[in-house]
């Protein structure tokens, strides 16, 4: 087992304080702060600290995979099929969804084929990998994810009673389903510029009427976010698409699980991260960066579902467990009191262990890891029966590994 030093990305929506806290580094940051990456991705793999030095663990495990993977090279090919990160939301995120397997490989080879390079801005496809990831809040984290319930978001429509949205509202009323949000969603997202410039201001006055009402009021929360939406990003027509969308807010530990083709955006705070080893987004509004809403209308799942929350289950072994459909990884929470005996953390790896929250010692043998706050470890597949201890404070950790081989 050895330290690992994640890659820390920049982005414009990221925090100033959020990171820089976590790995105990003086606030505010001089950028914005949005991702920190421990894992083996190609586009920023973390570096892992040897007793012969730095080498990326990408580096490191391409040199000797059996060691470093065991069985997970045999059914994953020879790379760590998930990535780990910590992210960190002042402001929304792009609305964007994620391929399938079959998607993603058809899309990298059309780009490729068309000699797109890998590191353009109009690169839909970076790899040949699907994305289906999980987000476990550290702090309050607010999102939209997935197709609201037709019937309810025709009940949002008509609460904000404004003369615009008549006709798309009875639309969506007469086919409550799938093919009615289809049909919807695409007829905004493709708005004229004119069209959106009478729209647009139009709702967010029926939001701020509806915000002003007196008595509890359902839609708050969505009326609040589509202001929020439309400041950050004004005449985005990602704003009307996303009042169709689930409003969701994670207390600290709650999780939210997004499958391949599931529309959503982070809205605000920070949260641990796990997906398939992919960084292949299509984008849909609520961004500068390129939007591709041909591609977006391919991949997207327009199935309504409900609020997609993962909430920990007892694991049996101390930790909590947030159970997803997927094989490629498995995340499991330890919350551990100092001066308490030591845990398994885990048989073998290959695992990576970030601490959130104390000090910790990961033993094994004779060998043992100190980690703080924003610290990470690799334990690859020839490292076994790795233990945890906690040293001082209550200690958060957080144990990525893949899922099981049957």
């Amino acid at each position: 087992m050895h330290e690992l030093v994640g890659a820390l990305r920049s982005y414009a929506w990221g925090s100033r304080t959020a990171l820089a806290q976590l790995c105990g580094r003086p606030v505010p940051s001089a950028h914005p702060e949005a991702e920190l990456w421990f894992g083996a991705h190609p586009a920023d793999p973390a570096y892992v600290k040897t007793g012969a030095g730095t080498v990326s663990l990408q580096e490191l495990i391409a040199a000797d995979p059996s060691r470093e993977l065991g069985w997970v090279a045999t059914r994953f090919g020879e790379k760590l099929p998930f990535l780990l990160k910590v992210l960190a939301a002042e402001e929304p995120l792009s609305l964007q969804a994620h391929p399938s397997t079959e998607q993603a490989r058809a899309g990298f080879e059309r780009e490729n084929q068309a000699k797109v390079p890998l590191n353009s801005p109009l690169r839909n496809y970076r790899d040949d990998n699907h994305k289906p990831e999980l987000v476990v809040a550290l702090d309050r984290l607010e999102a939209l994810a997935g197709f609201r319930d037709p019937h309810r978001t025709v009940a949002l429509l008509r609460a904000l009673a404004v003369d615009g949205l008549r006709s798309y509202c009875e639309l969506l009323a007469a086919q409550p389903d799938k093919a009615g949000l289809r049909t919807l969603f695409t007829t905004w997202i493709t708005l004229p510029q004119h069209v959106l410039a009478t729209l647009l201001p139009e709702v967010l006055d029926g939001c701020v009427r509806y915000l002003s009402g007196k008595g509890a009021r359902e839609f708050t929360a969505e009326a609040r976010t589509t202001l929020e939406l439309a400041e950050a990003y004004p005449g985005d027509a990602g704003v009307l698409a996303a009042l169709l969308l689930n409003r969701v807010t994670l207390e600290p530990g709650q999780g939210l699980f997004l499958a391949a083709g599931n529309l959503h955006a982070y809205l605000r705070g920070v949260g641990v991260e796990i997906m398939a080893n992919s960084d292949n987004v299509l984008r849909g509004g609520l961004t500068p960066k390129h939007v591709d809403v041909p591609e977006l209308l391919r991949v997207l799942d327009f199935e309504p579902i409900d609020l997609p929350t993962v909430l920990p289950e007892p694991a049996g072994d101390g930790s909590v467990r947030y159970r997803t459909p997927v094989s490629e990884f498995v995340l499991r929470r330890f919350d551990l009191v100092a001066g308490s005996a030591r845990v398994p953390l885990t048989a073998a790896g290959p695992a990576i262990v970030l601490c959130t929250a104390g000090t910790v010692r990961l033993l094994r043998n004779d060998s043992s890891l100190e980690l703080t706050r924003g610290g990470a470890a690799w334990i690859s597949a020839a490292d076994t029966d790795i233990r945890a201890q906690a040293v001082d404070g209550d200690v958060q950790l957080f144990c990525a590994s893949v899922g099981a081989t049957g």
